[in-house]
């Protein structure tokens, strides 16, 4: 089994709702391999929201919100899950906070993009799953 970011299975999950499928995903989703998540929605953000970037350890919406716990509660379910369905890789999606495998924006809404991973990516890493970043 594979955890991937739902957005690439094609759920309308994004920040700003449109669903960005990828054909290796899909794949993997007709053969019963894939686990669609989206941890900000696991962690109560509506969709669609204000985008959110990470600074200083902490997660921000372009509004000054504050929603770094929900993020990582989100991020901690979609872990459980993944984990309890045994996944051992994940694909996610790229530049997200939450998923974000390598790059992710800056924090300042810019469009800059900096070395990191999102929340979610980073808890998968940590727990040893293989991660890779698509779209």
């Amino acid at each position: 089994m594979v955890v991937v970011s739902a957005c690439l299975a094609g759920v309308g999950c994004r920040y700003d709702a449109v669903p960005c499928p990828e054909p290796e995903v899909l794949a993997l989703l007709e053969q019963g391999r894939a686990l669609p998540v989206c941890p900000e929605q696991l962690g109560g953000l509506p969709t669609p929201r204000e985008c959110i970037e990470i600074l200083g350890g902490r997660v921000r919406a372009r509004s000054g919100a504050d929603v770094t716990e929900a993020v990582f509660r989100g991020a901690r379910e979609a872990l459980r899950l993944a984990q309890m369905s045994g996944c051992r890789r994940a694909l996610l999606k790229t530049r997200s906070p939450t998923c974000g495998v390598g790059r992710i924006y800056d924090g300042t809404f810019t469009g800059v993009m900096i070395p990191g991973n999102g929340v979610f990516a980073q808890m998968c890493l940590d727990a040893g799953l293989e991660v890779a970043a698509r779209g």
